[in-house]
């Protein structure tokens, strides 16, 4: 798999029936190991190792109601209240970070309306806050640490 721009960490991976499985530390079970798969598994240790996150808040592919479609956000930061405070959609290394990519986390955040979105490739990360008062996102120089939510 492609390096990317994440600190590195402990992966574990195996194979079964010659395909290429990774832990999900969030979901407790091996996953297929997709270019995709593995920016998010870097991504989450980045949140939980580097930023400060609680695993215990933090949740994958959780699903939600849109327009009666089910959809599903990739990873969700909850708060306390088990409210959603963030949503993180992530990309293939491949796969540029366009305007469509900020629509798809835009229509699932009509659902959870959260503070944070966060969209990344694993190369290029973008966080950004939303201020609900003012009708504006701000978009932020680097992934906040969790402290400072």
């Amino acid at each position: 798999m492609l390096p990317l721009n994440l600190p590195s960490y402990d992966i574990k991976i195996t194979q079964k029936d010659g395909k290429t499985f990774i832990l999900d530390v969030l979901r407790k079970k091996y996953v297929a190991l997709t270019p995709e798969e593995w920016v998010r598994q870097h991504f989450v240790h980045y949140l939980l190792e580097h930023k400060g996150y609680p695993q215990g808040l933090l949740a994958n592919e959780v699903q939600l109601n849109l327009n009666g479609t089910k959809k599903r956000c990739d990873s969700v930061l909850f708060g306390n209240d088990m409210k959603a405070r963030m949503i993180v959609e992530y990309k293939a290394p491949s796969i540029e970070i366009t305007q469509a990519v900020f629509d798809q986390i835009t229509r699932y955040n009509m659902v959870l309306k959260v503070d944070y979105l966060i969209v990344s490739n694993g190369l290029n990360h973008y966080c950004c806050k939303i201020d609900y008062q003012t009708k504006r996102y701000t978009f932020l120089p680097e992934i906040p640490p969790y402290n400072e939510l």
